[in-house]
């Protein structure tokens, strides 16, 4: 509760000083007041974009949907690909190989191939999306594979396992802590990805945000930057911080 209330302050200390400098500026005009909107303006321009115009309401279900496909294909298959590199050798130094040489290369990068893969549809974001978030999915859910207690792997022989139960049955549920890391950092990855992919393709917020510069409409910028940001806080607070709250109390690593 204290923490909630310290933060509400700040942003509203934050915000105050930014509406005073704006209406300074209104009046010694240090910068263009096109460059520099006022933050109350941007909030006018949120309630006009999802109750009166409407476009901001669907770029954002818009956004939403691509996350959400992009995302779970990101988990699924950087699981998968941890999973196999973890536990196989062979795997690592060849495909592990690989998945380290692609994540150095930023998502983005993939999206004028993926659009003519795509032939310039929505799977193209998707796809580059899904690229955004793979890679450190698979990197945490390999640590997370290879840093498994050599106890628990030596008492699971010693009952017997066979590699496919100690895989199913030890190593994967050892490992889920490293696992939602990955899928914190999965999502932060896919997350830019897709706004930096709908800045050039088309749709969603981050085509919106574009529109609304060409327009010079600076307070629907900001507008889509603050939903840009509230979601990043929905995820990081209600989101992946209490599913972390919970593994870690469920594998007793919670202070």
């Amino acid at each position: 509760m204290i923490s909630t209330v310290r933060r509400l302050l700040f942003f509203t200390a934050l915000i105050t000083i930014w509406e005073i400098i704006y209406r300074v500026n209104l009046d010694l005009q240090f910068w263009s007041t096109r460059l520099f909107p006022s933050p109350l303006l941007s909030v006018e321009q949120l309630y006009i974009g999802f109750f009166e115009t409407g476009i901001l309401a669907v770029a954002l279900t818009e956004s939403i949907q691509r996350i959400a496909i992009g995302f779970s294909l990101a988990v699924f298959i950087g699981a998968t690909l941890g999973i196999l590199i973890g536990v196989s050798k062979i795997a690592d130094e060849t495909l592990g190989t690989l998945v380290i040489a692609l994540q150095s290369v930023p998502s983005i990068v993939w999206l004028p191939l993926a659009l003519v893969m795509f032939h310039g549809g929505p799977g193209a974001i998707i796809f580059v999306v899904v690229l955004g978030g793979t890679w450190p999915m698979t990197m945490n859910m390999r640590m997370g594979i290879k840093n498994v207690q050599p106890i628990l792997v030596r008492a699971a022989r010693t009952m017997g396992y066979n590699r496919s139960e100690l895989i199913w049955k030890v190593m994967i549920p050892a490992s889920i802590p490293s696992a939602i890391t990955g899928a914190r950092l999965a999502w932060a990855f896919a997350w830019r990805a897709l706004m930096a992919a709908e800045l050039i393709g088309r749709g969603g917020l981050g085509r919106t945000l574009m529109d609304a510069r060409d327009f010079f409409n600076m307070e629907l910028v900001i507008a889509i930057m603050i939903i840009i940001s509230v979601i990043g806080l929905i995820m990081e607070y209600f989101v992946f911080s209490k599913i972390e709250k919970r593994v870690l109390a469920r594998w007793g690593l919670s202070k």
